[in-house]
């Protein structure tokens, strides 16, 4: 174990170096990896389409390739599944994740070529490590198991052809020798379909190890610490695993479920790095111990463009490259990358905190806000609401969901919260109350609309029973993985779905 803590460690070392040198000259880093793309892509079907042996400027690159959401770009996927080569990419791609989001009923098939899996998400898990070690020089994180909180989903065979499954499953199944060494539990428990089975063989398998790090979803991570805690009536899980020291999360945003993850790891020594790993590619990276933002990996074989959000719903929205975004600014992400996706439409929106490095926070979904009334809420702000609520009344969320109230009959409109608690406020007129000042104070148009109940008034606070946003996304089969509770909609679905179920306390 030493001679590969040590191996590792070199490793380490020498792309602390790389990352160093995209960060210095990003523009340039970007420029490569876009040339890269366009230059391996020209004789794929897609790329004679668009005329990529001629493109010799981005300028060129946005005039002559649309951008594509997944209906759109869906015809060449399809292509891809059925086997055909040379659609949008020269090289076999054989993996596709599997994602409904949090938006959408019907399931999407991203492609992963062996080239993203190396080259981006496999890379920038190194790098979340590297960074990490760099940044804490006593960590013994390789001296121990990593535990991976992967999807809840087989690897599948969709045809002789492709295999497709969670992202967390492709990588799990195509995870280098040496990373399953060092990782817990087997992989045949990690990628168990039957996600309450999986948590009782999680559980079994990994309690006996020395458990130092975990990776994975919050909202999934916490099911499986809250069940260790009880089946073994530890009270923190130092007891159980003492070395522990290190949770790479992402998916969701941390914020709301970060005091119970302190509540869990009782000890100082306990570092949190958040990552930004989509299915279409890893986009960022925590990069220091107290960091609230993540820096954004320029050199992963992905070239990207911001649409800024009044341009959004334009047939041809303007874009930025990152020398020409500004801070603080909301943006849709858009990327090309060598799984061949072209001028993708990922769905999240973004806003940058740095300009040196860039780094960025997740502010939302393109389709996951509030804007019945004008007020343009994204989960960015009801993320940071709620958690100032919480604090304010010694409270705890568990899970939250928002829509709209509509008008009618006369009636003012307003926002409806349904509220699963770890912790009970005192008083929930008191939680609604701080919520909705907060609330305003995080965005001001919906301010705006509260100013005296013009608009809008006084949110709508629906406490459900523990365990109430589990059953609902079982009955929709959707336990485990990278599936999420959708935290806002503009529409009333999701809301009505759950309200139909005896939930409410």
């Amino acid at each position: 174990m030493q001679i590969l803590n040590a191996a590792i460690t070199n490793y380490l070392k020498r792309r602390i170096k790389n990352i160093q040198e995209f960060i210095h000259e990003p523009m340039k880093t970007q420029k490569e990896q876009w040339w890269h793309l366009v230059n391996t892509a020209q004789f794929t079907k897609y790329g004679i389409e668009h005329g990529f042996k001629d493109i010799k400027t981005i300028t060129d690159f946005k005039n002559q390739v649309p951008i594509v959401n997944y209906e759109c770009f869906l015809p060449y996927i399809n292509r891809i599944l059925k086997g055909e080569e040379n659609v949008a990419w020269p090289f076999p791609i054989e993996w596709f994740a599997k994602s409904s989001g949090t938006t959408s009923e019907v399931s999407k098939f991203i492609p992963v070529s062996y080239e993203a899996i190396n080259e981006c998400h496999y890379k920038a898990g190194k790098d979340v490590l590297a960074l990490y070690c760099h940044n804490n020089p006593n960590a013994q994180i390789f001296a121990g198991k990593g535990l991976i909180m992967g999807g809840s989903h087989q690897v599948s065979d969709y045809n002789n052809n492709a295999k497709y499954g969670d992202l967390s499953a492709v990588l799990l199944q195509n995870m280098p020798v040496v990373a399953k060494f060092v990782n817990a539990p087997k992989l045949a428990i990690s990628l168990l379909d039957d996600w309450e089975e999986k948590l009782v063989q999680m559980v079994e398998a990994t309690v006996p190890k020395n458990i130092t790090n975990i990776s994975g979803v919050p909202t999934w991570t916490l099911v499986l610490l809250n069940k260790i805690l009880k089946e073994t009536g530890a009270e923190s899980i130092y007891e159980i695993w003492p070395n522990f020291e290190l949770y790479i999360h992402g998916g969701v945003s941390f914020k709301p479920y970060k005091q119970q993850f302190k509540n869990i790891f009782t000890q100082e020594q306990t570092k949190f790095y958040q990552t930004y790993n989509a299915s279409e590619g890893f986009f960022g990276i925590q990069q220091s111990n107290s960091a609230t933002d993540m820096m954004l990996l320029l050199d992963h074989g992905i070239f990207y463009e911001f649409i800024p959000m009044n341009e959004l719903d334009n047939d041809h929205p303007k874009t930025l490259t990152i020398d020409e975004v500004e801070l603080n600014t909301n943006y849709a992400i858009v990327v090309s990358t060598n799984a061949g996706l072209w001028r993708y439409k990922v769905g999240d929106t973004i806003k940058f905190t740095n300009l040196s490095p860039f780094s960025i926070e997740v502010t939302g979904r393109t389709k996951q806000f509030i804007n019945a009334f004008g007020e343009e809420v994204m989960v960015a702000n009801t993320d940071s609401a709620i958690v100032k609520a919480c604090a304010q009344c010694t409270a705890e969320v568990a899970e939250y969901t928002v829509a709209p109230i509509y008008m009618e009959g006369g009636g003012k409109g307003g926002h409806e919260w349904l509220i699963e608690f770890e912790v009970m406020p005192s008083c929930i007129k008191e939680f609604t109350k701080n919520l909705d000042e907060a609330l305003q104070q995080v965005n001001s148009d919906y301010g705006a609309k509260r100013q005296k109940n013009i608009a809008l008034q006084q949110p709508l606070i629906r406490v459900l029973q523990k365990g109430a946003f589990f059953k609902w996304m079982k009955h929709r089969g959707k336990l485990g993985g990278q599936n999420k509770v959708p935290r806002l909609s503009n529409n009333r679905n999701y809301v009505d779905s759950i309200l139909k179920m005896p939930v409410l306390v």
